[in-house]
Order: C-alpha cells, then sequence, then structure tokens
C-alpha cells in the first residue's frame, strides 16, 4: 500500500483507489480540489495548491502501479474557470477564459494537444484558447469510453486524439 500525502485531494484519490483496489463496478470518479479562486495573494497559495495536486497526483498513481491497474484508469484534471493573464491589486488574478486541462495513465497520447496560448494577443484581457475542451471530452468519451459522444455533449464535436 502506497504512503499518500496529507490534504485533501490524497484523501479522496486514497479512497477512489480503495474502490479500485475492491474491484467495484464505478466508471467514473470524481474528486476536487478546491483553492484555485485567488483574487488575492495567488502566488502562495497556488504554489501549494500545485504542490499538493502533483503529490497526491504522483501518490495516486504510485499505488495504480503496484495494484496493476494503472493500464485501467485516465485521470483528467480541469477547472471549471480560467484565469486572467493580469495580476489585479490583490496580488491576485479574476476569473478568465480558457485554462488547461492534464491527463494522466499510460495510454494518453503524451505531449501537448494544440498550443499553448499567447500571453500577449488578448481578447480584452482573456486567453485566447485554441482547444474547444468538448473536444478533448469527445475524445475521452470516444476513445476511450467507446462511446458515441453525442449523446453527452449534445452535438458532435471532433474528438481530439488523445488516447494512443
Amino acid at each position: 500500500v502506497t504512503s499518500f500525502p496529507g490534504g485533501q485531494l490524497a484523501n479522496q484519490l486514497r479512497m477512489v483507489a480503495s474502490m479500485i483496489r475492491a474491484e467495484l463496478p464505478t466508471n467514473v470518479y470524481y474528486t476536487a480540489l478546491g483553492g484555485f479562486d485567488t483574487h488575492a495573494g495567488q502566488a502562495g497559495r497556488h504554489a501549494n495548491n500545485l504542490n499538493q495536486f502533483a503529490a497526491a497526483i504522483s501518490a495516486f498513481y504510485k499505488e495504480l502501479v503496484a495494484m496493476g491497474q494503472d493500464g485501467r484508469v485516465l485521470t483528467m484534471a480541469f477547472s471549471e474557470f480560467g484565469r486572467r493573464v493580469a495580476q489585479n491589486a490583490s496580488n491576485g488574478t479574476d476569473h478568465g477564459t480558457a485554462g488547461p486541462m492534464f491527463l494522466f495513465g499510460p495510454m494518453v497520447r503524451p505531449g501537448l494537444l494544440g498550443r499553448h496560448p499567447s500571453l500577449t494577443d488578448l481578447n480584452r484581457g482573456d486567453l485566447i484558447h485554441h482547444t474547444d475542451f468538448r473536444s478533448v471530452y469527445a475524445g475521452v468519451l470516444e476513445g476511450w469510453f467507446k462511446t458515441d459522444s453525442t449523446k453527452v455533449l449534445g452535438r458532435k464535436f471532433k474528438a481530439a486524439k488523445i488516447i494512443g
């Protein structure tokens, strides 16, 4: 059994690993890590959240490998909102558009999907996204779950090539 770090995400992922070990017939687990809504004092808080995220994901995959289940688990990390590029007067950032998604697992094609958004070519202070998140969802639904993504997304989106 892997030693997990402390923190809310690590505790949730430890529980998910236990449910996977128990062979529950669940296809999707959802966990959350709060604290990224950093309108003030972002620098230290954001770094701590990213460290907590990295340590929790690392421990989770070490546990999956130890169980021989890493090839059965695709992990997707996302935020429900992006952040603005410019810092506000409170040393934080306000809600914005576009944001990264991270996918983990040996079945995921490595590398960057799309291209990095420009930090200088902005739309009224917001990042301009290049990849619609629904194409990532379509890629996961069709490539991993082998299901018609239109049933979930309500219409057809070009499925991103995620599964290698």
